[in-house]
């Protein structure tokens, strides 16, 4: 387990070079100055140049930028995603990959809110935390690629989302106050999409059926793939397609619904949590 971690830490100083060396190549092959990319991209001449030179991690809206400026489609965005691999580590991007394609995620949340309903500073303050070695320029990297998983769950047609949510995650003073009430009006805004329910386990409810957060995906018809479980521990995470397993989950998730609050007694806990993070 320790050398798959060394192998997934050792890639962030590799990927900024390689991915600035193939910006710089693009970029005098369509005869542009740095500037004008900076320009283009909406950074600084300094910025394409520390890029170009692997010295600072990327941000996805730069690469974004690059593939507008050089009409290479999605190119630039798709290699951040594979080269920095900075928010989806090899045991992760199965479920990534999968998440997109499910019509249905069933998410238990114990101690901190869904990864794919989560903000920009909540999920900033949660990386700060967990991976404190990273420079600023990797954070804001990470940031970004969760920002990805965000916008799947706004999109014009999004997959169902059932997330049942211990009370805990909602208590868990992630970032300070600013940022836990941003969060939590933003998870009652989530709440508002028809294709999201969201429900909390109290405290009040006692022991829950389940003492670890997982998901559950279900695919369209079409695709013939199986439903998933997705369980994750510390560094290390699995998606598992045992029958069997998937089965006691489902078992599981039914009885979290049963002993969670209403999704209306749900929204009026988040928002009384809300308000005691109030100035």
């Amino acid at each position: 387990m320790a050398r798959k971690r060394n192998r997934v830490r050792d890639l962030n100083p590799v990927a900024p070079t390689s991915f600035g060396e193939d910006v710089k190549r693009v970029r005098q092959a369509r005869g542009l100055l740095q500037k004008h990319l900076g320009t283009a991209t909406g950074y600084s001449e300094g910025y394409v140049s520390k890029v170009e030179k692997g010295t600072i991690t990327p941000s996805m809206k730069f690469a974004k930028g690059c593939d507008v400026a050089f009409g290479t489609g999605d190119l630039f965005a798709e290699q951040l995603r594979r080269l920095m691999d900075v928010d989806h580590p090899d045991w992760f991007a199965p479920f990534v990959e999968l998440e997109k394609a499910a019509s249905e995620i069933c998410d238990y949340s114990t101690n901190l809110i869904f990864g794919g309903v989560q903000t920009r500073e909540y999920a900033r303050a949660l990386l700060r935390s967990g991976q404190p070695l990273d420079t600023p320029e990797q954070t804001a990297a990470k940031v970004d690629l969760r920002m990805e998983r965000r916008k799947l769950h706004e999109s014009d047609r999004p997959p169902l989302l059932w997330l049942v949510l211990d009370e805990a995650s909602l208590r868990r003073r992630v970032g300070g106050d600013a940022v836990m009430r941003d969060q939590l009006r933003h998870l009652t805004a989530m709440a508002e999409y028809p294709a999201v329910t969201v429900q909390v386990l109290p405290f009040s409810a006692g022991a829950p059926p389940a003492s670890s957060p997982f998901t559950l995906l279900d695919f369209p018809e079409a695709m013939a793939q199986p439903p998933v479980l997705y369980s994750e521990g510390q560094g290390i995470g699995r998606v598992i397609d045992s029958a069997e397993r998937v089965k006691d989950a489902r078992n599981r998730y039914d009885r979290l619904r049963a002993d969670a609050l209403s999704p209306g007694q749900s929204l009026d806990l988040i928002r009384s949590v809300m308000g005691e993070r109030s100035p």
